[in-house]
């Protein structure tokens, strides 16, 4: 099958970044894989692991002989790395990124991209907690959603390039403005994770005795629930910065809800809960049948 990408150029080798590496390389997406790290140790990781073609320290080195090149960092860090790809952009080439907040990537990739160039910002929605070049594999976005977000003025055929791209590493492709995507993601992966994060911190800040009771007996609930916890801390910390608007919108929300919940119990109103629980029964169903568990 003939490759999507000739020379696919990966910056950041987390997980995201390795596991496109190992997709990419599986599926036969690009004919050649060249890494791009700023840690030494990552790039003597990916040497043992051989994930990639070529291995380089330098973002406009990698930039320079790509045919598309794949911002996989914490989103902090794209300012700073489009500066100095986007000049080193061939003619042609396609810029795109897997952040979980559109919008900001637009406002700190699009004003660097060199003319000729073109920028076609996009989100695998799939991931672990883990986190490091050994944490990647293949089948990540097997069934997945890749959400692609072009701006108006993007031409067809570089959004159509990514779209393929995405579908040759196995995820189902959906397009989206940035800001409607954000809206989306602030509620089905955004807020998760804060919570995650706040009940974890909840617990570690009872007495003593009753928190490591917590950590020793967690059952399924508690340990299932917070497995998100362990997320990358700077990752995440970018995407509730970048991404407030949206953020501080669903857990105003949530906010609400909660009251509600509350309202019931202190008031003994089983069937208002039962309701409310069968509600998100039922759409937790259509989750699995979605095959998105």
């Amino acid at each position: 099958m003939k490759p999507v990408v000739g020379t696919l150029a990966i910056i950041g080798f987390g997980l995201i970044g390795s596991s496109v590496a190992r997709a990419a390389r599986k599926s036969g997406a690009a004919r050649r894989i060249v890494a791009c790290d700023a840690s030494a140790a990552a790039r003597r990781t990916i040497k043992r692991l051989k994930l990639a073609d070529r291995i380089v320290s330098d973002p406009a080195q990698a930039a320079a002989i790509a045919d598309v090149v794949m911002i996989c960092t914490p989103m902090s860090a794209y300012a700073r790395i489009a500066r100095i790809v986007g000049p080193k952009l061939k003619k042609g080439a396609i810029l795109t990124d897997v952040g979980s907040v559109k919008r900001a990537a637009v406002v700190d990739l699009a004003p660097h991209v060199r003319a000729g160039a073109h920028l076609v910002p996009a989100h695998p929605v799939a991931g672990t907690e883990n986190s490091g070049p050994q944490s990647g594999f293949a089948e990540l976005f097997d069934g997945r959603w890749a959400i692609v977000t072009p701006m108006a003025r993007t031409p067809k055929a570089a959004s159509a390039r990514i779209e393929a791209l995405w579908k040759r590493m196995g995820s189902r492709v959906a397009r989206m403005t940035p800001q409607h995507h954000d809206r989306v993601l602030a509620i089905t992966s955004h807020v998760p994770h804060l919570i995650a994060y706040t009940i974890v911190n909840t617990a570690s800040d009872l007495e003593s005795t009753l928190r490591a009771e917590v950590i020793r007996y967690s059952a399924s609930g508690f340990r299932d629930f917070t497995r998100v916890a362990a997320s990358h801390p700077v990752m995440w910390r970018d995407i509730f910065l970048a991404n407030k608007d949206a953020v501080l919108e669903m857990l105003g929300r949530l906010y609400e809800d909660i009251a509600l919940m509350q309202k019931a119990i202190r008031h003994d109103e089983g069937d208002t809960l039962e309701r409310l629980f069968t509600k998100a029964r039922r759409i937790r169903r259509s989750v699995v049948a979605a095959k998105q568990d």
